[in-house]
């Protein structure tokens, strides 16, 4: 499995509490923008409408090599999933609170392009400030240990 990108800012904005798997469907020029590592998924979410889901707001650039036949960056793209994975996705999205975010797009052992989903609750503001408490106590003992070391 080779990562082509993660989206950082969806761990820190979101408990994580389930993962999907799923493919997408994209045309030629943006699975070659994609190969070539040019996509963000920092503002993408995931939205369920008429019995599918589709991945919003992911920016994916144009293919420098593209010609007329290049694709539209921040477009509409279907995700590829089990009708009951959507319906369960649909399900969580109505509960109160309940958000999808992509975490990560990769290229799995038969060189297809994934997205790895997560379903979880967003971060309250003292959610986020303990985490980068932690984050700092944690930085800082590895710096002593590097020192005295």
């Amino acid at each position: 499995m080779k990562i082509v990108t993660q989206n950082k800012n969806a761990y820190r904005a979101v408990h994580i509490e389930e993962r999907l798997e799923a493919g997408i469907v994209l045309s030629g020029t943006e699975v070659k923008s994609i190969r070539a590592g040019k996509v963000q998924l920092a503002d993408a979410y995931v939205h369920v409408a008429g019995g599918e889901a589709f991945l919003l707001k992911a920016h994916v650039a144009e293919y420098v090599a593209g010609s007329w036949t290049n694709h539209a960056p921040t477009r509409r793209r279907k995700l590829l999933l089990h009708r009951r994975e959507i319906g369960r996705i649909k399900s969580k999205i109505d509960e109160k609170g309940f958000t999808v975010v992509p975490l990560k797009v990769y290229l799995n052992d038969k060189g297809l392009i994934k997205v790895e989903l997560g379903i979880g609750r967003g971060k309250k503001l003292h959610d986020r400030r303990e985490d980068m408490k932690r984050r700092d106590a944690e930085r800082d003992i590895r710096r002593v240990f590097r020192r005295g070391s």
